[in-house]
């Protein structure tokens, strides 16, 4: 098992620092409130990710393949994806924030439900944790149990809190480097990012595959 638990927080590490729309919006709001808000996203995200994994590791992704449940999840992830690459537009135009000295706030609530929201709507994550899960036997585990699951996905999970404070601290940490030149130019590519993102939502949906 503890085979298994390694392999799982490895697994999990991938998964986290591959860049991706919750990457991108925990620096978007990063380099605007530093710290907190990066942070939050990074922990909102989570509560997605654990609905995700329990429901693919439960065998509920064939569930979630009927078009009529699927299509609607995969239109309101669109939507949200495109709304936050507008924010992020509307940010690179706007000024550049003066960085406080002092240290930044809390949890910022909005981005939170940034975070959440974002895991939420994506369905992909339940293919992908529906596949993980056929993968524990293949890791060394012969008739894998419930027991078995719940190792392999607190090992997931452990990487995953891990790194929302790794990530949250480089983005703290490169925006004592903020000008309005990077201010502009990173917020500029997490709307592009974003909207790039939203863009192949839509066209999965209209045209399939």
């Amino acid at each position: 098992m503890i085979n298994l638990f390694c392999s799982a927080f490895l697994l999990g590490l991938l998964f986290n620092v591959a860049p991706g729309v919750v990457f991108a919006e925990s620096l978007r709001r990063g380099l605007g409130g530093g710290y907190g808000p990066a942070l939050a996203v990074q922990i909102g995200s989570l509560a997605g990710d654990l609905t995700w994994a329990v429901l693919g590791l439960g065998g509920a992704a064939v569930l979630f393949r009927l078009p009529y449940i699927e299509t609607p999840l995969a239109v309101a992830g669109s939507i949200l994806l495109a709304w936050m690459a507008w924010q992020a537009g509307r940010d690179a135009l706007g000024p550049c924030p003066a960085v406080p000295t002092g240290a930044s706030g809390g949890l910022d609530r909005s981005a939170l439900v940034s975070g959440a929201a974002l895991s939420l709507s994506n369905p992909l994550n339940i293919t992908y944790w529906a596949a993980l899960g056929g993968t524990i036997a293949a890791l060394g585990v012969d008739n894998p149990d419930g027991r078995a699951f719940a190792v392999f996905l607190g090992g997931f999970m452990l990487s995953s809190v891990l790194w929302c404070f790794v990530c949250a601290g480089l983005i703290a940490w490169a925006r004592r480097c903020l000008g309005p030149r990077l201010w502009r130019g990173l917020n500029g590519a997490c709307a592009v990012g974003l909207a790039a993102f939203a863009g192949l939502g839509f066209w999965k949906i209209a045209f399939g595959g």
